[in-house]
């Protein structure tokens, strides 16, 4: 179905090639998985199998991309989409139109499709995409699982052989994300189409992928294989690489199981043989049951709702705020005692990042509504709350504001009585920390996207307060970026800072926060330790989340475990144990 021949794509201004001499062959109806670190070109990859590169981006392209036998550089933008349809991360960046039916039509009447035609392939496409009764719906009042179905059905109604998902799911709650793997289930079932995912959600989808393709940090690939050779002999190099596994791969590896699962299925059926020739795992059932996930200097197991503000780092007391008519937040009331580490969750809309954006003072709340250390946010001025509260935003373009990585990072204490050579200090230090160096001189808006996002960190970090709100810090990341920014997070608890994280990564909060704030139609539902949540399926349910995959897997064995670390505190310790595993962010 398609072919790439040598294929080299250079972006203006960079050094070294997001793709290097790339070659490889994509069969009629084959589900593929491409894999990577971030920043390798599994993004490039995909808009050069869709024709955008080189038709549609300016780059240095060599080599060849032959589509159903058509060179991608012979054909138009407009012929390809008919070939190859790709579902991007943000729906909203894709969208033209604002009701449904009409962004299903769009590109059916570009192509000058006769009407009745147009007619038949919406109900078809609506119908394939699980959305028969959106038809007439406005996109912007859909969640964000529904967007990205309408993404899906549009693409389906040009009727493409080959279909590319780049991380279809970065964006959405547990339950959106379930319900896009459902389609492409559907998808692969149906047998019409070659299927193409770029993903970091792996456990839920394995079962539907028939072979695995890796690239490295050079932009070539490096393992390409069935999903269990290229787990079982490449897991050391692609641990080092910080590539995403299965979790259930990850825990096989620790356990020291020699045939490494790539399913839920498959690690049930292991681990039960197991149990029943070493009578490890039933042992110690029950021992982790209320067990906190880790110690936490200063943060309480419960936080009294009649704790004052002064008691506490931050505080919201009958919170609400709206964007226009529409209500965002809604009498919330929230303590996060000093030393907490706290993730907020729930589903897209359920107002998570309002919420962050008004403890950090990012929205401007109304008065007598948020405190900072016992001090109303909007008495403060913008100085004064800098260096108390420091934000991460989860579209880190939206802060960037210079021309180059390193002046990023000089702008956030451009205000400070550093002397210069501190400064730079701090500056190159940041950049190696945080994989930039190489960046230093290149502008913010060229980065890739998990480039863009470590530098928002690391800009964040500059100014060193004691208030550090992060809005979905791992998202776009590799392994190893998301586990060493979350050590750092860590860290910094550890050296007694307030962190607040947004999340949808249920198995990131199970490994890491104290406590869990639970949203819901701009209310938070439910606040309190985060093994006491995982414990309350009716919460989880009514929020949109779900148990992290470990979770699961450890249910139905008859234990409770969140975290690999449990895993092996059940089993009762294995020769791989030997020495503690570095501290990941796991999905």
């Amino acid at each position: 179905m398609i072919r790439v021949e040598d294929l080299t794509v250079r972006y203006p201004g960079r050094r070294q090639p997001a793709l290097s001499r790339v070659t490889l062959a994509l069969r009629d109806g084959e589900t593929v998985l491409l894999l990577g670190p971030s920043g390798c070109g599994k993004s490039t990859l995909a808009l050069a199998l869709s024709g955008l590169i080189p038709n549609s981006l300016e780059v240095d392209f060599s080599g060849r991309v032959l589509v159903d036998g058509v060179d991608t550089r012979e054909a138009d933008v407009a012929a390809l989409s008919q070939r190859v349809g790709v579902v991007f991360q943000d729906p909203d960046a894709q969208f033209v139109m604002l009701d449904v039916e009409s962004e299903l039509a769009f590109g059916l009447e570009n192509l000058r499709t006769p009407p009745a035609e147009i007619d038949r392939r919406i109900d078809a496409a609506l119908s394939a995409a699980d959305l028969a009764g959106r038809r007439y719906d406005k996109v912007w009042q859909l969640s964000g699982g529904q967007k990205q179905r309408v993404a899906l059905a549009a693409l389906l109604a040009m009727q493409p052989q080959t279909l590319v998902f780049d991380e279809p799911t970065a964006n959405l709650d547990p339950i959106g994300a379930r319900e896009v793997f459902a389609q492409i289930a559907a998808l692969k079932q149906a047998g019409r189409h070659t299927l193409v995912i770029i993903e970091h959600r792996l456990d839920a989808l394995m079962h539907l992928v028939d072979r695995v393709i890796v690239m490295g940090q050079q932009g070539r690939i490096i393992a390409d294989g069935s999903p269990r050779q290229v787990f079982d002999e490449h897991f050391e190099r692609l641990q080092r690489l910080g590539v995403w596994m299965p979790q259930v791969s990850a825990l096989a590896h620790r356990l020291g199981v020699c045939l490494t699962p790539v399913t839920l299925d498959e690690a049930d059926e292991l681990l039960r043989s197991r149990s029943r020739s070493a009578d490890r795992l039933p042992a110690r059932k029950t021992a982790l049951a209320s067990a906190p996930p880790f110690s936490s200097p200063g943060s309480s197991s419960d936080v009294s709702p009649d704790a004052p503000p002064d008691s506490l780092a931050l505080c919201a007391r009958n919170l609400s705020f709206r964007y226009g008519q529409r209500v965002a937040l809604d009498h919330v009331d929230l303590r996060v005692p000093r030393h907490d580490f706290l993730a907020i969750v729930g589903a897209n809309g359920a107002g998570k990042t309002t919420l962050a954006g008004c403890l950090a003072g990012v929205l401007t709340p109304p008065p007598g509504a948020v405190f900072v250390n016992g001090v109303d946010i909007t008495s403060l001025s913008a100085q004064a709350l800098a260096r108390q509260v420091g934000f991460v935003f989860q579209n880190p373009e939206h802060q960037f504001v210079t021309d180059t990585v390193a002046d990023e990072l000089r702008f956030s204490l451009r205000r400070s009585e550093l002397p210069g050579a501190e400064i730079e200090r701090r500056v190159e230090e940041m950049l190696a920390r945080f994989r930039l160096a190489q960046y230093a001189d290149a502008n913010p808006f060229t980065l890739s996207f998990g480039e863009k996002r470590r530098l928002s960190v690391a800009t964040m970090l500059m100014r060193d307060q004691e208030i550090l709100i992060l809005d979905e810090p791992t998202f776009g990341q590799d392994q190893h970026t998301a586990g060493e920014l979350m050590a750092l997070l860590r860290a910094l608890h550890a050296e007694g800072r307030t962190i607040v994280i947004v999340t949808h990564d249920m198995a990131l909060v199970a490994e890491h926060a104290c406590h869990v704030a639970v949203m819901r139609e701009g209310r938070v539902v439910w606040h309190g330790p985060t093994r006491r949540l995982f414990a309350q399926p009716d919460i989880l349910t009514q929020a949109r989340l779900d148990l992290p995959p470990l979770a699961r897997l450890a249910r139905g064995l008859g234990f409770n475990a969140l975290t690999i670390h449990d895993f092996c505190a059940v089993a009762g310790g294995v020769e791989r144990e030997a020495a503690p595993a570095p501290t990941q962010a796991t999905h």
